[in-house]
């Protein structure tokens, strides 16, 4: 199958196609579209980057009824940014269908404004379950005549916590819909979904590609985990990076190191979940006019990003997933162009990196860490080259003649004229390094005492214990308070810990070191009610 037009799909949309160059489809493609036309529920498993987006939203577009204003296609997604990328997604596809309304709903955005998208009567909602659940308690939604069920990228959302929503979700669905899951992995609880939820579901699985190319550099530097930021600062001076993206995986991470990057005098910012479009637009932007340099992100704020010229992606955090790995790294070594993917790792993961050089058949070289004689020895030879090219590429230009001319009358000496004139090029921050401990992979071999110590350190994050006063009778959910948490006060998803709701009260473990952001928690309210809060001694029995 070459093209889209053996495919049964409509003109409108094969124009729609056409208008932004996409003729071929991709295996994931090709084998769902057709059984999603046909009416069969569809689990399909592929990596992230297949064209899964395309894959469900053709066929749902196919299968709707658009001269009639109701409720007829909800598309749940992990995030809002991965909701508001689908709604862009799902729009270039629907560009000549003059009657396709659509409303993304997610959290971070004003109830009120989505529920007057609601009350416009979209055929097709894409959003989070969360949110989504808000607005049914709001009868703001009935999906009594829903046709088409989609749920993108489902195991990331039991990453995030939504299995308890998706079920409340799902149990209000017509049977007779007609129900599309999309993931990268199977997990046992979307195995139970397609058991339970699913009526007799085709398998669509696209086998894993060797991605990485020969153009990539992987490397990879043995560090203890504490000294991460000082191997980081380390090489991008050694380096030199004119355009870099670094990974983490979480949104804690990225702020902090934004935060410490730029307090080291780097032109960088941040990427993830939790910025507004406008932000993240503001961002992109900057990164591509090359307005900064270092681009700090998380997968999924990450995703749809295609910049060329991106020198070098470093694995702040190794990935979880081999798939996540590949895609990263996938972002320099473009059309030719060679590359440098840079992972940091601790001794204890040297089992994980042998997995990333098995499932990517490349080597990963481990490196040793530069030391401050190395960086010095590395800008100075860099300097040089790009000296010497500048001469060579300036050979007959004659606009500076007078201005030489003068110099050297008034500097028989050339010595202090060059010194002078290499200070002005060289604008290079000068700083003292942290001694950072080069950890071989000889020093990987941990002893039983080490490994009790560290086993001592990893327990010992501590947490606090807090009484809120909302519970049951305000409709709270676990997930909901940590989203309005993150976006009143601020408190990252990764400081909570376990949740309890009664019946006026929530109790919860709240990192000790976020516990200070609750002092404006006073100043809030919750569905009208004032929000107060006290450190308790311990959790209540669930």
């Amino acid at each position: 199958m070459e093209n889209f037009n053996e495919l049964n799909i409509s003109k409108e949309i094969l124009d729609a196609l056409l208008k932004i160059d996409i003729t071929t489809p991709t295996p994931i493609q090709k084998e769902a579209i057709p059984l999603l036309l046909n009416g069969d529920d569809v689990i399909g498993q592929a990596q992230t980057g297949t064209g899964k987006t395309f894959a469900y939203s053709i066929p749902l577009i196919e299968n709707l009824d658009y001269s009639k204003n109701i409720i007829q296609a909800l598309v749940l997604c992990h995030t809002r940014e991965l909701s508001s990328q689908v709604a862009k997604e799902i729009k270039k596809l629907a560009k000549n269908l003059k009657k396709i309304k659509i409303a993304t709903i997610y959290g971070g955005e004003s109830y009120d404004r989505q529920a007057k998208a609601l009350s416009n009567n979209p055929q097709i909602i894409i959003g989070t379950p969360g949110r989504i659940i808000d607005q049914m308690n709001r009868n703001n939604i009935d999906f009594s005549n829903i046709k088409v069920l989609v749920l993108d990228e489902a195991d990331e959302m039991l990453k995030m916590g939504f299995q308890d929503d998706l079920e409340t979700i799902l149990k209000t669905m017509p049977n007779s819909r007609q129900t599309a899951l999309f993931s990268a992995t199977m997990p046992p609880f979307i195995k139970n979904i397609s058991k339970h939820y699913m009526n007799n579901p085709k398998m669509v699985k696209i086998e894993n590609k060797t991605l990485t190319v020969d153009t990539i550099d992987q490397q990879v530097y043995y560090v203890k985990k504490e000294q991460k930021k000082d191997l980081l600062v380390r090489l991008l001076d050694y380096f030199e990076f004119k355009s870099v993206m670094i990974f983490t995986n979480t949104k804690a991470m990225v702020d902090e190191l934004v935060l410490f990057l730029q307090s080291q005098g780097y032109s960088a910012d941040g990427l993830h979940g939790d910025l507004k479009q406008a932000s993240r637009d503001r961002v992109m932007q900057s990164f591509r006019t090359a307005g900064i340099q270092i681009l700090i992100a998380t997968d999924v704020a990450a995703r749809g990003i295609d910049i060329d010229g991106i020198e070098a992606i470093f694995n702040y955090d190794i990935p979880n997933e081999n798939e996540i790995y590949v895609h990263r790294i996938g972002r320099t070594g473009r059309k030719g162009s060679s590359g440098c993917a840079i992972t940091f790792a601790t001794t204890r993961s040297k089992n994980r990196i042998n997995e990333l050089e098995a499932y990517t058949k490349q080597k990963i070289t481990v490196c040793k860490i530069p030391t401050s004689d190395d960086i010095y020895k590395n800008q100075q030879k860099k300097l040089y080259l790009n000296i010497v090219s500048s001469i060579e590429n300036n050979a007959d230009n004659h606009k500076y003649d007078a201005l030489i001319s003068k110099l050297s009358r008034n500097n028989s000496n050339p010595i202090p004229l060059l010194v002078g004139l290499l200070s002005i090029i060289d604008k290079k921050v000068e700083r003292q390094y942290v001694e950072i401990t080069d950890m071989s992979l000889k020093q990987s071999k941990t002893s039983k005492k080490t490994k009790t110590t560290a086993t001592v350190k990893k327990s010992s994050k501590k947490m606090s214990y807090i009484e809120i006063n909302i519970g049951e009778i305000d409709k709270i959910r676990p997930n909901q308070l940590v989203v309005f948490l993150h976006d009143e006060l601020k408190i990252h998803r990764e400081h909570f810990g376990k949740i309890i709701i009664k019946k006026k009260y929530t109790f919860f473990e709240l990192n000790s070191d976020a516990v200070k952001y609750l002092k404006d928690l006073p100043k809030k309210k919750f569905n009208g009610r004032s929000l107060n809060y006290r450190i308790i001694d311990q959790l209540p029995r669930s």
